[in-house]
């Protein structure tokens, strides 16, 4: 495993992340096979673990949190919030009144006194910087959270984050959470500069494309992982982007082929190769496919491989441009283009 510092806060952690999102109803694992999960990964040289409140509507913070049960003290915690937690219209965003109550749900969750990184899932349109940030800062100083981060935010608004922070001499967001996989490569042209600018740690999540990075995704042969069920319209082959992700899959994989690597291995190590980037975020549904992925762990793509993934996928290029998260909200609103 090899290690990188998240950011400018001095903090070490692996370069390949156990995001949580699978523990519990989304992946149908339980307690006993989470735990299982987390040791294995802790053994392999992971030491940061992602969650959410909102996966599972909690549960996965649970798991995790008596997964983690005694050796807390080794391990960078991460979780979020925002994301809708029931129908109750204040119960998600980004406002101090939920922030607040939202992270100490969280902590009781976990059954701990505080978080490594607390992150904002979402960008909230309705909440300012001003009134996010205030409540982060407060919670940091109160020992409860050390360090604050986003999630998925459009470039420009990492940067009015930013300035709003220094503006109102408050805590500043250290790492950005973005979604980042050679099929999806479209924040390379803003979010990874921005994020090298001022110095952010990313996590890059969804490094294998929800699966259509894992091996498993080949033409003529039917696609059955887990997400294909859960998000049919991804894996529809009738739809020109995915048609045009499976031709890439095709060409990667005997990119892979020729130079002794598995898929896994080349999408985890062409994310963890840019400069921007500390770590891979890895979401494994069983302990089989944690070995799979922490076999990438030590794996650093040469020059040539580089070259011809560039080929294949051209820099700065989404291939499901549908697909992305941080699309400003007057691109997705008609009524905000609109007098």
């Amino acid at each position: 495993m090899q290690y990188r510092t998240l950011g400018r806060t001095g903090v070490q952690v692996s370069t390949l992340a156990l995001g949580a999102m699978n523990f519990g109803a989304i992946g149908r694992t339980t307690q006993e096979e989470a735990t299982a999960i987390v040791d294995a990964a802790l053994e392999g040289g992971v030491n940061l673990i992602d969650t959410a409140d909102m996966y599972g509507a909690g549960e996965s913070e649970e798991m995790v949190g008596k997964a983690v049960a005694g050796r807390r003290d080794d391990i960078v915690l991460a979780t979020k919030a925002t994301m809708p937690m029931g129908d109750e219209r204040n119960h998600r965003g980004s406002s101090r009144r939920w922030l607040v109550t939202a992270l100490d749900n969280s902590l009781r969750r976990l059954g701990v006194d505080h978080v490594d990184l607390y992150q904002i899932h979402r960008w909230d349109p309705s909440t300012s910087d001003e009134e996010t940030l205030s409540a982060l800062t407060d919670l940091q100083r109160s020992g409860k959270i050390r360090y604050f981060g986003s999630s998925t935010f459009p470039a420009y608004r990492v940067v009015q984050a930013q300035w709003a922070a220094r503006a109102n001499h408050l805590g500043r967001y250290v790492t950005e959470q973005p979604s980042y996989s050679i099929l999806q490569r479209g924040i390379e042209g803003d979010v990874l500069p921005v994020a090298e600018e001022y110095g952010l740690g990313v996590l890059a999540w969804s490094p294998l494309a929800t699966g259509w990075l894992s091996g498993a995704v080949r033409e003529g042969r039917e696609i059955t992982t887990s997400r294909s069920k859960i998000l049919p319209e991804r894996f529809d082959l009738s739809l020109p982007s995915n048609r045009a992700r499976l031709d890439a899959v095709e060409r990667l994989a005997k990119v892979a082929d020729e130079s002794g690597l598995t898929m896994i291995q080349l999408a985890l190590g062409f994310v963890t190769a840019h400069p921007a980037v500390t770590a891979a975020l890895i979401g494994p549904r069983t302990q089989e496919h944690l070995r799979t992925q922490l076999a990438a762990a030590d794996t650093v793509l040469p020059a040539d491989v580089l070259d011809a993934i560039d080929a294949i996928v051209a820099p700065g290029t989404d291939l499901a441009a549908q697909e992305k998260f941080d699309t400003p909200p007057a691109l997705l609103d008609p009524s905000l283009r609109r007098r």
